[in-house]
């Protein structure tokens, strides 16, 4: 088992396994594994994330954050940089040839509410978003060792030994309590472990990405030919820089574009002047260019013993309706305070549910965005429009091992154990604005207490009661959202915005605590 890749299936047993040196190692510095790096250094928990590439990302490719990911980046701190950096998505502007024929919208737009503060995706380059992650985890006092590569790893009932080389050749053994792969839709940890990942085609039809310089076309609008000849051709502004990412799709699914022949400035300029027919355009550097097919796969199991996937390496999606990036954003969003708990004490029943959790997930946006891809195809614009389907806000784990509804004759649209937690604008006692998502932001559980009583609850270091109104209230319900968006009762929120216990009695609460953390 000590050959390059290799890695037993299932841990077995050794007399003496080495020392830990760290506790988890994340292979892979994609956003996935980024978010994952900053939840678990927030929590404390040693860990090592490394990355073949010698940079990050260079990329736009995954460039819609969704409401949901904007919510799980507000709880890693990084809300308002996000905010500031991205935009919202551009009207679509439609030509046949020279002329322009319609202005629409891609997405349905919509004002932020009580429950939902942000509710339309954001537009942000996947470069741009790597980069704000890694600068995040920095933050925190953690860092991204870039040119390291896994080569190899084994593992037992105690842990993970790991080889990773280095740029300068020299190799590396490293013992983890665990080894989560985040390296990718070629994940080499998935490919050691054995794990089937059958992909199937969406669409056959190759597409040619690339971020480039481009005069002559306004910034307003995300321009689309869904007719030019030869296949649709996109060109739509990057916020906060002067490029434009190209999306041109081929309609002769035997060409095979090359991004190094077919990306050039040269060979670009041709593409767009022949699909476009606009004299005007010019075409400069190209600063990033790749192909793909649209294609779905999801690995079969998401957790083999002490190794874990996520992200890209656990699953893949056509491009159409935004989900992938933002899939394996919550996939270590998911992850890391569960590792965080097993690694403190808590069951491993607790990271057994990442697995139960993530992988129903995973097929059911796999649907979304095949049948998002479809609808496309269909449509004389291009792309089809986007529904709040696509917002990830409606992900729920009622069926989780780890959900508890212990009330009854709940009306049938009332909030349930294991949906995502609501926003709700408060007050402190003093008379200051607040909001639900600042008492919930860390790495922290809450106990949002709306009965109006006056029980004593408990409080650690990981779970943080809120009263909200009473007669010791930690907020007021001041225009009564709280209390729309939850009713009465206790609820038990986890680290990642979702709501594990809903109950009345506060012996259900004790339960739960002493069964997570004995």
């Amino acid at each position: 088992m000590d050959t390059v890749m290799a890695a037993s299936a299932t841990p077995t047993a050794t007399p003496a396994p080495p020392p830990t040196d760290t506790e988890v190692l994340i292979s892979g510095a994609g956003p996935t594994g980024l978010v994952l790096a900053a939840d678990l250094a927030r929590r404390g928990v040693r860990h090592r994330i490394v990355e073949r590439a010698e940079r990050g990302f260079p990329g736009s490719r995954g460039t819609a954050l969704q409401p949901r990911t904007l919510e799980a980046l507000d709880d890693l701190g990084l809300g308002p940089t996000i905010l500031a950096a991205s935009g919202p998505c551009p009207r679509i502007q439609t030509w046949e040839g020279t002329e322009r024929l319609r202005v629409w919208d891609l997405v349905e737009r919509a004002e932020p509410t009580p429950a939902v503060p942000h509710p339309e995706i954001r537009m942000l380059p996947q470069w741009r978003t790597v980069e704000l992650l890694h600068a995040r985890l920095e933050e925190l006092g953690g860092t991204v060792e870039f040119s390291t590569e896994l080569t190899g790893f084994t593992q037992d009932e105690d842990g993970v030994t790991a080889t990773l080389r280095h740029a300068d050749g020299s190799t590396e053994s490293v013992r983890a309590r665990y080894l989560v792969g985040t390296d990718g839709s070629r994940s080499a940890v998935r490919r050691a472990l054995g794990t089937p990942f059958a992909r199937t085609p969406v669409d056959a039809r190759p597409v040619l990405l690339a971020d480039l310089m481009l005069e002559g076309l306004d910034r307003d609008h995300w321009h689309m030919w869904p007719t030019a000849p030869g296949g649709m051709l996109a060109l739509r502004p990057l916020e906060g820089v002067e490029t434009f990412q190209l999306i041109a799709g081929f309609n002769d699914t035997t060409h095979e574009p090359d991004p190094e022949r077919d990306a050039t400035p040269e060979a670009l300029a041709r593409l767009v002047a022949e699909r476009t027919g606009l004299p005007g355009l010019r075409v400069g550097e190209v600063r990033w260019s790749s192909a793909f097919r649209a294609n779905a796969a999801m690995a079969e199991r998401f957790r083999t013993g002490r190794v874990l996937l996520a992200g890209d390496a656990a699953h893949i999606h056509s491009p159409a309706g935004g989900q992938g990036l933002n899939t394996g954003v919550q996939d270590g969003y998911n992850l890391g305070w569960k590792l965080a708990a097993v690694l403190r004490g808590a069951p491993d029943a607790v990271l057994d549910s990442y697995d139960t959790e993530r992988v129903p997930v995973a097929a059911d946006v796999l649907r979304l965005s095949t049948r998002q891809n479809a609808a496309d195809r269909a449509t004389e614009s291009g792309f089809s429009p986007r529904g709040t389907e696509t917002h990830q806000l409606h992900i729920a784990y009622r069926e989780s091992p780890l959900t508890r509804e212990r009330r009854h004759r709940l009306p049938e649209d009332a909030l349930q154990a294991g949906d995502r937690a609501p926003d709700a604008p408060c007050h402190t006692p003093e008379g200051a604005p607040t909001r639900l998502f600042d008492t919930f932001r860390g790495p922290h559980f809450t106990l949002l207490d709306l009965t109006g009583r006056d029980d004593d609850l408990p409080s650690t270091e990981w779970l943080h009661p809120c009263r909200i109104g009473g007669p010791r209230a930690d907020l007021l319900d001041t225009e009564g959202h709280a209390k729309a968006a939850y009713g009465t009762g206790l609820f038990l929120i986890r680290p990642d915005g979702y709501v594990a216990l809903a109950t009345d009695d506060p012996g259900d609460v004790r339960e739960y605590v002493g069964w997570l953390v004995p």
